[in-house]
C-alpha cells in the first residue's frame, strides 16, 4: 500500500517533470501538503465548489484511496477528519456511510489555498496536454489494432458502469494510456504518462453525469480511431482537453484562483 499514514507519501514520480520535456510549470502548492492534507484538499473543494452535493454518499474509502493514489488508512483518516470538521458526517445503518453534511462547513482554508494557488500552473498543464494529445490521437488512428481496440471499448463500457468518480477515475487513466500506448513510441508514451500524472494530481470527485458525459467522447474517439480518421480524432481530443479549463477546478473557481 503506497506511502504512510504517518508522513507525507512520497511523489509517485520524482522525475516526471524532468521526463515531461516540455517546459513543466512548477506545482509548488500541492507539493508543501500531507497525503492527508491533499485528499482533505480534493474531497472538500468538492463539496465547496458543489461537485459532490449535500446528502451525497462517498465511496469507501480502499475505492477513494486507489482513486487518489493514497494508502487506505491515510483516506481513512481523511475521512475522519473531514466528519470532524462539519464537511462529510457519518451515518450508521444499512444506509449509512459517509456523506457530505446536509449543511457542509467550508472546507479548512489551509488546506485547499494550495490547489488554488496553482491555478495558473493547472492552466498551463492543460494546455500541454492539449498541445500533446491530439498528436497523440492522431497518430494512434493510424497505427491503432483490433486488440487495443477492443480494450477501449471494454474501459468505455466499464466507465459506463463506474457506480462512482472513484471507479471512474481509474478507467479513464487507463483508457488514455492505453490510446497512447496505440502510438508505438515510448518517446511519446512517456512524456504524455508523466504529463497526465501531473495534471490528475489535481482532479477532484465529479458528478456522475459529468462523468457520463465525458465518457461519450471517449466513445466517439474510438469510433474515430476504428475508422482510421486522425483529423477526427484529433478533433474530438482537442474538444476533450480544452473542455478541462471549464471543468476542472480552475474553471469553477472563475478568476479566484488565478494566481501567475
Amino acid at each position: 500500500m503506497p506511502g504512510s499514514p504517518d508522513r507525507p507519501e512520497p511523489d509517485p514520480d520524482p522525475g516526471a517533470d524532468v521526463a515531461l520535456g516540455l517546459n513543466t510549470p512548477a506545482l509548488s502548492g500541492i507539493r508543501r501538503l500531507s497525503a492527508l492534507d491533499a485528499v482533505r484538499a480534493r474531497i472538500g473543494l468538492a463539496v465547496d465548489l458543489g461537485l459532490l452535493a449535500p446528502g451525497e454518499r462517498l465511496p469507501s474509502s480502499d475505492r477513494i484511496a486507489a482513486a487518489l493514489g493514497v494508502g487506505e488508512i491515510t483516506a481513512r483518516r481523511a475521512l475522519v477528519s473531514l466528519c470532524r470538521d462539519g464537511v462529510l458526517e457519518r451515518r450508521r445503518g444499512r444506509t449509512g456511510g459517509t456523506l457530505v453534511a446536509e449543511r457542509p462547513a467550508r472546507a479548512a482554508a489551509e488546506t485547499t489555498a494550495a490547489f488554488r494557488s496553482d491555478s495558473a500552473a493547472v492552466r498551463r498543464l492543460i494546455d500541454h496536454r492539449l498541445v500533446l494529445e491530439c498528436g497523440v490521437a492522431h497518430l494512434a488512428a493510424a497505427r491503432v489494432d483490433d486488440d487495443t481496440l477492443k480494450r477501449l471499448d471494454d474501459l468505455v463500457a466499464e466507465m459506463d458502469e463506474a457506480p462512482s468518480w472513484a471507479e471512474f477515475h481509474s478507467c479513464d487513466e487507463r483508457f488514455h494510456l492505453a490510446v497512447a500506448a496505440a502510438t508505438g513510441l515510448d518517446s511519446v508514451t512517456e512524456p504524455y504518462s508523466a504529463l497526465l500524472r501531473d495534471l490528475y494530481r489535481y482532479y477532484l470527485p465529479y458528478p456522475m453525469e459529468a462523468l457520463r458525459a465525458s465518457n461519450a467522447e471517449h466513445r466517439a474517439l474510438v469510433e474515430a480511431l476504428r475508422r482510421h480518421d486522425a483529423a477526427g480524432a484529433a478533433d474530438i481530443t482537442r474538444r476533450h482537453v480544452e473542455e478541462l479549463h471549464q471543468t476542472m477546478f480552475v474553471g469553477l473557481l472563475g478568476g479566484e484562483g488565478d494566481t501567475a
